[in-house]
């Protein structure tokens, strides 16, 4: 099969292509800068130079593909960029899913999130969910948005569109606010932790089959969550500092955390505060949950997930090499 990706340069969607290729398949990546994809390129990847927010260079590279996953957003933890989240993760999936419906691509994959649920307050949602309330981020709010305003509207209307939604995803390679995150740990720079605060979490291997399931098997126009098990983060940043030698992050009552935001406005100013600790940061993880079940990608496209604790101590491991420590 030909398939046409965007987002290939970052974690999920670099995992995505390297399955594809080692299936047979051929990829045709869209790329901002294709002298900065050498790992695409070397994958065997064909590279297109362009940029979802604009339309007209999304028409060649997915011309004649037989399938397409639009993985690519923006994704900032504690920051309110509004113009650049709308485009990218609104304007961006638009754009992207009317020029699928203009060339008739036979199927397409769309990477929302369980973010679209916000702070589910400790209850394990499933697709049948719908989050009404105000957004606890700039990021939550947009992919909400291209959910349920961009997709589903237009998957209702035909087009043969199924939609994954990963929940907190780790592993190698890693180059979000988790890996931020632990690399803090793993350095003794991340204070304190909110107690309570959860995710439900995957490694990047199986959350990109996941995606490569709902291509072969999932029904256009249903959701189908690919999220993990639920841990917290005091849970998951313990062990990770355990094994560094360090003492764990102090666990502290949410609202007491939720009550530093705005100091941690005013300390921002002048010093570098690890980026969850901004004051919108503070907010957005103190105390919250985003929970879901993937029963139903498990039930319908066969999903599976492998064991959290050895997955996740073989990331820490990785990092820890990568950052020149050794694992006690």
């Amino acid at each position: 099969m030909r398939y046409f990706i965007t987002g290939a340069t970052g974690f999920i969607g670099g995992e995505l292509a390297r399955q594809l290729v080692a299936a047979g398949h051929h990829v045709v990546a869209l790329v901002r800068t294709p002298s900065k994809a050498t790992a695409l390129r070397e994958l065997g990847a064909e590279l297109y130079p362009g940029d979802i927010t604009d339309r007209d260079s999304l028409k060649a590279p997915m011309r004649g593909a037989d399938g397409v996953f639009h993985v690519a957003a923006w994704y900032k933890v504690g920051v309110r960029q509004q113009g650049e989240a709308e485009a990218i993760n609104v304007g961006g999936t638009r754009n992207v899913l009317e020029v699928m419906r203009e060339l008739g691509i036979p199927k397409g994959v769309y990477t929302s999130t369980i973010a679209v649920y916000s702070d589910t307050r400790g209850q394990l949602v499933d697709e049948t969910y719908r989050f009404a309330g105000t957004h606890l981020s700039e990021y939550d709010r947009t992919k909400w948005r291209a959910h349920y305003e961009v997709a589903e509207p237009m998957a209702r209307a035909g087009l043969p569109l199924v939609t994954v939604q990963p929940g907190i995803v780790f592993g190698p390679g890693d180059t979000s606010s988790v890996r931020t995150g632990l690399v803090d740990v793993l350095q003794g720079k991340m204070p304190v932790i909110p107690a309570r605060t959860a995710g439900c979490w995957a490694h990047v291997e199986d959350t990109a089959r996941g995606h490569v399931l709902a291509m072969e098997k999932g029904q256009p126009g249903a959701d189908y969550i690919l999220a993990g098990e639920p841990r917290t983060f005091v849970d998951v940043f313990t062990i990770a500092a355990t094994m560094a030698g360090r003492r764990p992050p102090m666990a502290v009552p949410p609202g007491l955390l939720g009550a530093m935001a705005p100091l941690a406005g005013l300390v921002e100013k002048v010093f570098a505060l690890p980026p969850a600790y901004t004051a919108e940061g503070l907010r957005v993880i103190a105390g919250t949950t985003y929970f879901g079940n993937s029963a139903k990608a498990r039930r319908e496209l066969g999903f599976a997930l492998r064991a959290f604790d050895p997955a996740w101590r073989a990331t820490v491991e990785h990092e820890m090499r990568e950052l020149g420590m050794t694992p006690r």
